[in-house]
C-alpha cells in the first residue's frame, strides 16, 4: 500500500507563489514516476507536472510552463511543486499521484495512488 500526503496550499494573492509537498509512504521507491494534477469546481481533473523517477525528465502543462517547478528529493521521499506568478485560474484542488512508470505521463490513467489533494485559492 502506498500513501501520499500532500501539503502546502492555502490562499495566496495573484502574482504570489506557493509550495506544494507531496510526502510518500508506504510501498514505494524511487523508481516511480511523480505527477501533480489539479481539478477545479465543475472542471476535469487535469495534468499539470510530471517528473520521472531519476529526477532528470521533466514536463508541464502549457498552462504553468515558466511558472510552475517541479522536483523530488527521493532520499525523502518528497515530491515538491513551487508555483510562481499564481492566477484565479490556478484556483483548484491539487492532487500528487505515483505512477510506476519509470518516465512521466500526462496522463491520469498512468497514475494508480493518488494523495488527498490540496487546495490553492488565487484571489484576483
Amino acid at each position: 500500500q502506498v500513501q501520499l500526503v500532500e501539503s502546502g496550499g492555502g490562499l495566496v494573492q495573484a502574482g504570489g507563489s506557493l509550495r506544494l509537498s507531496c510526502a510518500a509512504s508506504g510501498r514505494t521507491s524511487s523508481s516511480y514516476t511523480m505527477g501533480w494534477f489539479r481539478q477545479a469546481p465543475g472542471m476535469e481533473r487535469e495534468f499539470v507536472a510530471t517528473i520521472s523517477a531519476s529526477g532528470l525528465n521533466t514536463a508541464y502543462a502549457d498552462s504553468g510552463k515558466g511558472r510552475f517547478t517541479i522536483s523530488r528529493d527521493n532520499a525523502k521521499k518528497l515530491v515538491y511543486l513551487q508555483m510562481n506568478n499564481l492566477n484565479a485560474e490556478d484556483t483548484a484542488v491539487y492532487y500528487c499521484a505515483i505512477s510506476p512508470r519509470p518516465v512521466g505521463s500526462r496522463y491520469s490513467r498512468d497514475y494508480n495512488y493518488w494523495g488527498q489533494g490540496t487546495q490553492v485559492t488565487v484571489s484576483s
